[in-house]
């Protein structure tokens, strides 16, 4: 069952940007995407206030997501893709993006803080940061 609301268009819509930041970290990388994006939806806290819907979240600006302004964003969803998004969508959490709001690719390596959010961790090439439970409390919500 979904944890936020999206029809098929969403879904295509998560999934190229899932692919668009993340495909070469594989499946589970473009899945922490997804795992930010739905967090940042259901947050409804910090830099994330009325973002309610996947087209609200991946078009955010400013604040959003880089891959939006490339050409490889706009390319068609594949079928990989839309169910990666799906699962992400459902709920499916990975860590160390399962609470995370923000994620960005150092040089070196991970601070401990970024826009003062603790580091949950890294995988492959990108650092993920999740907020306090008092900031963003939504974003801890069980389903």
């Amino acid at each position: 069952m979904a944890v936020i609301r999206a029809n098929s268009e969403d879904v295509r819509l998560l999934a190229r940007l899932m692919r668009a930041e993340a495909e070469g970290e594989g499946e589970q990388g473009m899945m922490m995407v997804g795992n930010v994006g739905v967090n940042r939806i259901l947050g409804d806290c910090l830099d994330f206030l009325n973002i309610r819907s996947v087209s609200d979240m991946v078009y955010q600006s400013p604040g959003g997501f880089e891959a939006t302004q490339k050409g490889y964003f706009y390319q068609k969803a594949r079928d990989r893709d839309i169910r990666l998004a799906q699962r992400a969508i459902n709920g499916e959490r990975v860590w160390p993006a399962s609470y995370a709001l923000w994620f960005f690719r150092p040089a070196g390596d991970c601070p401990p803080t970024w826009y003062n959010q603790q580091n949950s961790g890294r995988y492959k090439a990108h650092c993920f940061f999740t907020p306090t439970g008092e900031d963003c409390p939504k974003v801890y919500n069980t389903y």
